[in-house]
């Protein structure tokens, strides 16, 4: 008799396993299912495939600027992670026409991020902002003391 429990328990482990894994992989990221959410329409139907750009933390001017310059024919998701200015400049460069760019959050203290999107560039915030004593034009980042701008290049 616990011969015959055993493969029944096995099979039955391994049935709740593949259901859950399954409902795991259907899930998407928080950061894109809120801009997906705050686009409404979207090319990138109910399970998007999307690249992440590379962080940013910059001090005291210190640090890289990173850019998204790939020119795609198809719409590209590209999750932008958070950035981290403090006492700096820097300028985050997303100049893919196509570019559908998702901002999971930025923190900028006593600086100034210059965005530079091109201007057929969709853009989204996953979160709400914040700005103390400072000036935040898209009001989708926490600055402090500091300045948050959106250039739109190759505009006719």
């Amino acid at each position: 008799m616990m011969n015959a429990i055993r493969p029944l328990r096995c099979t039955l482990v391994a049935i709740a396993f593949a259901t859950s894994a399954s409902a795991y992989a259907q899930a998407i990221d928080p950061s894109i299912a809120s801009c997906l959410k705050a686009w409404g329409t979207h090319p990138f139907g109910p399970k998007p495939k999307f690249t992440t750009l590379a962080v940013s933390v910059k001090v005291f001017g210190i640090g890289g600027n990173p850019s998204d310059t790939v020119r795609t024919k198809a719409p590209a998701l590209v999750l932008v992670n958070t950035g981290v200015n403090v006492m700096g400049g820097t300028t985050l460069e997303l100049l893919n026409p196509n570019g559908w760019y998702c901002f999971r959050s930025n923190v900028n203290v006593m600086g100034s991020l210059n965005i530079r999107a091109d201007c057929s560039a969709h853009l989204a915030s996953a979160r709400d902002g914040a700005t103390v004593l400072g000036s935040n034009s898209g009001d989708k980042s926490v600055t402090v003391l500091g300045s948050t701008r959106v250039e739109l290049i190759g505009c006719s």
